[in-house]
């Protein structure tokens, strides 16, 4: 027969590898919400990006490299309208005097510029590099 304490130690252990076991309770993680349920966004294959030399070695531009290393490519191409405008259409509108404003419209997202579909938000960009983007965007100016 076992004394009181025993009976004691043995509960606790037991209760204490219940709860062990069980699983505690969790916020669900929130999913993301389209902007519009009728956009509706195929994957789009990335293409090769022209390169615009940075200087007379054949070198690639510093804002090339840059847009090949971010998500840019997903909503822009150089010469056609995809999700976003062209970059020959925003090297058409703007000039070299909104650089800073264009740097920092890559950095803060935003939309109403080209229509009512934002553009994302790229906030872990610096505004150097931001800049380089957008030189590289004003050089396909035609």
């Amino acid at each position: 027969m076992k004394t009181p304490v025993q009976n004691t130690i043995i509960a606790s252990a037991l209760a204490t590898l219940l709860f062990s076991c069980s699983k505690p309770e969790t916020t669900p993680i929130p999913q993301a919400v389209p902007y519009s349920e009728q956009q509706v966004v195929q994957p789009q294959s990335v293409e090769k990006v022209p390169e615009v030399s940075a200087s007379n070695d054949g070198s690639k531009h510093e804002g090339l490299k840059l847009i090949e290393g971010t998500d840019c490519l997903t909503c822009h191409k150089i010469d056609s309208k995809l999700i976003g405008p062209s970059y020959q259409e925003v090297a058409a509108k703007y000039t070299d005097a909104d650089l800073d404003m264009l740097a920092q419209k890559i950095i803060d997202g935003g939309k109403g510029n080209w229509g009512e579909i934002p553009m994302t938000p790229h906030t872990g960009l610096s505004k150097e590099n931001a800049r380089q983007m957008v030189k590289y965007i004003l050089s396909l100016k035609k």
